[in-house]
């Protein structure tokens, strides 16, 4: 097994990772193709040595960007695609407050936009193929990554972003981030599963606290009163 074999088995199953790992395990006969993209695979010294701890390390990443990034200080920045005011602005302050660290997220809608806007450097990682911009309104955001971050993905070229991808795609957010902050949640989210692969790798998870009436923070308020850190006044001052 070598590196251009691994790669193969990316193109060929379009970075499904249960394709790929069968394909590992039966030591597949394929042949090897012309990848036109630059990819990092578990053979590289580059890969990130984040992800080996996970059960399910992708095998092959593809990017675009600037990969020395992956040795900078991260933290990790979610939460709803479709966030309130309160949770927007305190996004914007914590980026801007972590302004010397790199900022790990999604490149979708809502708090993950922002946190590639206000943040100086950051990582994107996409739900899809490297090649695909979803959604469509983030292709700015993409462009900038593209020249001044990193973009990162398991899928090659344009493979569509399924519903399946994303959730998957979270424990790369969580493993990358030496730190994970929630700006907004809610029971049944991505962010939640996010949540979940954080705390399964023992990172440190810190919580945008609302107004005890608040309807949009009541999932956050209850996972700082379940035991999470909340982010201080300090990250956020406005």
């Amino acid at each position: 097994m070598d590196r251009n074999t691994l790669i193969a088995y990316a193109l060929k199953y379009k970075g499904d990772y249960r394709y790929i790992e069968r394909a590992v395990k039966r030591n597949e006969e394929i042949i090897p193709v012309e990848c036109k993209t630059s990819c990092l695979t578990l053979f590289d010294e580059e890969y990130p040595k984040e992800f080996l701890p996970l059960s399910e390390p992708p095998y092959v990443l593809f990017y675009k960007g600037d990969l020395s990034l992956l040795k900078e200080e991260k933290i990790a920045v979610v939460g709803s695609r479709e966030p309130c005011a309160y949770a927007l602005k305190a996004t914007a302050c914590l980026c801007r407050h972590y302004r010397d660290t790199v900022v790990v997220s999604g490149l979708a809608k809502g708090i993950d936009g922002i946190a590639h806007e206000f943040s100086r450097r950051s990582i994107g990682i996409l739900g899809c193929g490297i090649d695909e911009i979803y959604p469509k309104e983030n292709e700015k955001l993409y462009r900038k990554l593209e020249k001044e971050g990193l973009i990162l993905s398991e899928y090659p070229g344009r493979v569509k972003p399924l519903g399946c991808h994303f959730p998957f795609r979270n424990r790369l957010i969580s493993a990358l981030g030496e730190r994970v902050y929630i700006m907004q949640s809610s029971r049944r989210s991505g962010t939640m599963s996010t949540l979940k692969e954080a705390l399964d790798l023992g990172k440190e998870v810190r919580v945008l606290p609302y107004d005890l009436f608040s309807k949009e923070g009541e999932n956050n308020n209850l996972l700082i009163y379940e035991g999470a850190s909340p982010i201080s006044c300090e990250e956020i001052a406005f």
